[in-house]
């Protein structure tokens, strides 16, 4: 079985004229939300093996403040790729770069995150794929499994979705069947 973590990058900063996108830091919000979702991921062993991260300044951020809570050795790997992308999907990414991986994170931007998690999810809760068809906000975390061995063999459809996890609904958050998550079944519903 395969694992396939996506990850929006935390909130950023809009507010520092002359900044490029790809320049743009994480806001206060930002940087506290992607320790909380570290924190998580910990709790819950999730825990990649390989890390794929655009190399924009508030991916990079992100994945500084989520690593210190990650166990074990990770292998990490930078691409503009994931930048370039954002308007699109990034499974051919995945595809290429996830093999040798178990456990995948992807820590991109959106459209792509989001668009990429509908692409894949075939099974698991529905009301979890339509809570991720509805908004995916920044630092949310999608957690698809994969009954195959081998990156380059998952196919549209082909994931079962297991969590929707949004950090301002993380708190609390004792065992990975009871994640907060936009839609689960006993979980707490989003705001609108």
């Amino acid at each position: 079985m395969l694992r396939l973590l996506l990850l929006r990058h935390a909130k950023s900063d809009w507010g520092q004229p002359g900044l490029s996108d790809f320049q743009r830091p994480l806001n206060d919000r930002g940087r506290q939300a992607a320790p909380e979702v570290g924190a998580h991921m910990a709790r819950h062993g999730l825990n990649p093996d390989r890390i794929l991260c655009s190399t924009a300044q508030r991916t990079r951020e992100t994945l500084a403040l989520i690593l210190p809570s990650l166990q074990g050795e990770i292998d990490i790997r930078l691409t503009r790729k994931l930048y370039d992308e954002s308007d699109y999907d990034y499974l051919a990414t995945i595809r290429t770069a996830g093999e040798g991986s178990r456990t995948l994170l992807v820590v991109g931007h959106n459209p792509a995150t989001q668009e990429t998690a509908l692409d894949l999810i075939g099974g698991g809760n529905p009301a979890l794929k339509t809570a991720i068809s509805e908004k995916y906000p920044t630092a949310a975390l999608t957690v698809i499994d994969f009954d195959t061995k081998r990156w380059s063999a998952i196919e549209p459809g082909a994931g079962r979705v297991v969590a929707f996890c949004l950090p301002r609904l993380l708190a609390g958050a004792t065992s990975l069947s009871a994640v907060p998550t936009a839609a689960n079944d006993g979980a707490p519903k989003p705001e609108a």
